[in-house]
């Protein structure tokens, strides 16, 4: 790796996200662009979901469909994510009000939101398994699915959609971004071979994609955090929690396994979210302050990601 391709790696990510913060700052300072404000924020939603479709795209290019295996860490990963939301929905449900229950509603959406989609771009790079990633983030938007729309209503009762529409308005949100990409990727590799290997060549910037996609995600996020008038101790809270569930999560996943492929995978595959649909749904099915939640966790999961290249640049560990 040449000297300026460390420096934007290790770069990049912190780089991002204070070009979204200040773009987003950018507009709020200047008047005459509060009339696009609806612009900025179709841009940034509907951009990140290209991105994602993109890096997912890229991934799929370099895989099989013999190589989705799930493993006893993705059980072990799954089951964590969904007893531990399960656990804090019951909370929440039975014995909490105010902000007790805003904050543990900001913890259920950290741990159930679905890995992102370039879980498996950090992970190639640390020297984890690509396959498992990918695998991995198909298995927990399935969950996430089905989970949601189950566990969501029975903590906001207010919530006027029946189980199969929740079920529905999710699957369209997610499942369209997972299976047209691969479809489209595995086609190109079983009919169109050299095309097939062009793209590989070309799934080296897909690192590059992701930070376009970071940088829209902090626009989101920014937006968020400052529409949401929370008190200063609120924010501190919600701070706390989100910067706790992201640590508590790749933890898990880093003590998985002893192997070193399965660690570092396992603990991309269950820190590394997709925080664009955690504030979506914060937003839809939630307290809207909750999706702040979303935006402060892409903060550390990324600042840890950079951490995390930076030691493996220039130590060769992970």
């Amino acid at each position: 790796m040449g000297k300026a391709d460390r420096i934007i790696q290790d770069w990049m990510l912190p780089g991002a996200i204070v070009l979204g913060v200040s773009v987003y700052l950018l507009y709020r300072a200047l008047p005459f662009m509060h009339p696009a404000g609806h612009i900025l924020h179709d841009v940034a939603s509907e951009g990140q979901r290209v991105v994602i479709a993109l890096l997912l795209f890229f991934q799929f290019v370099k895989i099989s469909p013999h190589d989705f295996r799930f493993h006893r860490w993705h059980i072990a990963a799954l089951a964590f994510q969904v007893l531990v939301f399960l656990g804090f929905a019951a909370i929440a449900k039975f014995n909490a009000e105010g902000e007790i229950r805003i904050l543990l509603e900001c913890a259920m959406l950290c741990i159930i939101c679905p890995t992102a989609s370039a879980a498996g771009v950090i992970t190639e790079k640390l020297g984890g398994s690509l396959a498992g990633a990918v695998s991995y983030v198909t298995l927990s938007n399935l969950a996430a699915t089905l989970l949601i729309p189950l566990v969501i209503p029975m903590v906001r009762p207010s919530a006027d959609l029946g189980f199969w529409a929740y079920v529905g308005h999710i699957a369209l949100r997610v499942f369209p971004l997972l299976l047209l990409p691969g479809l489209v990727a595995w086609v190109i590799r079983y009919t169109m071979p050299r095309l097939q290997r062009k793209l590989m060549r070309l799934s080296r910037f897909a690192f590059y994609i992701w930070g376009v996609g970071l940088t829209l995600a902090m626009v989101l996020a920014t937006h968020a955090l400052l529409l949401s008038n929370l008190s200063a101790g609120a924010l501190v809270c919600i701070v706390l929690v989100s910067m706790g569930a992201c640590a508590l999560q790749f933890f898990v996943g880093k003590h998985a396994g002893r192997d070193d492929v399965v660690r570092i995978t396992a603990g991309q595959a269950l820190g590394q979210k997709n925080t664009g649909f955690l504030i979506w749904l914060g937003y839809n099915y939630m307290t809207p302050v909750t999706s702040v939640a979303g935006g402060l966790y892409a903060i550390w999961q990324n600042l840890f990601n950079s951490w995390q290249l930076y030691r493996k640049n220039h130590s060769g560990t992970a």
